[in-house]
């Protein structure tokens, strides 16, 4: 069995599992970790220093808008990600660079792809509560995610 599908077996009432919209990139094929925010519209300022700040081992969750206009994401986000040993990192838009991204060994949930970049703004929140897919992700809060989904916890789970 695979990492959620244990979590589900032995702790279906701790877990919320997020709506099944996205896709995965990278090598790694499931990651878990707590729960680092960014809120942002098809601008990656902010996504680019959260992935130069959060803890190692973090998973970092944004929520773009659901736009799939502009990448949030390219290789070299997705690289920084890899070096600073992040856990994971789960976007409600697009990135791009997937072909690359895929031969990395970072681990990326997304929408879907665009080839343009994102804007340069850096507009948007830090270590916010997000609402999408069905769920709601709080800063702290655990993730769980490989091939079957991804599932939201209050609490680490072992």
């Amino acid at each position: 069995m695979g990492l959620t599908a244990d979590i589900c077996d032995q702790h279906p009432r701790h877990v919320v599992l997020a709506d099944s919209l996205f896709h995965r990139f990278g090598a790694k094929l499931s990651f878990f970790g707590p729960v680092q925010t960014v809120k942002v519209f098809e601008d990656n300022v902010l996504v680019k220093e959260a992935l130069e700040t959060v803890p190692a081992g973090s998973v970092l969750v944004v929520d773009g808008g659901a736009s799939r206009r502009y990448a949030l994401m390219g290789d070299n986000l997705a690289a920084i990600a890899e070096n600073r040993n992040l856990a994971g990192v789960i976007i409600n838009g697009s990135i791009r660079d997937a072909g690359e991204i895929n031969r990395m060994g970072a681990a990326v949930f997304a929408l879907g792809t665009t080839p343009f970049p994102s804007i340069k703004k850096g507009e948007g929140e830090h270590n916010v509560s997000l609402r999408f897919a069905n769920a709601i992700w709080k800063p702290g809060d655990w993730v769980y995610a490989d091939e079957d989904g991804i599932l939201i916890s209050e609490q680490e789970l072992t």
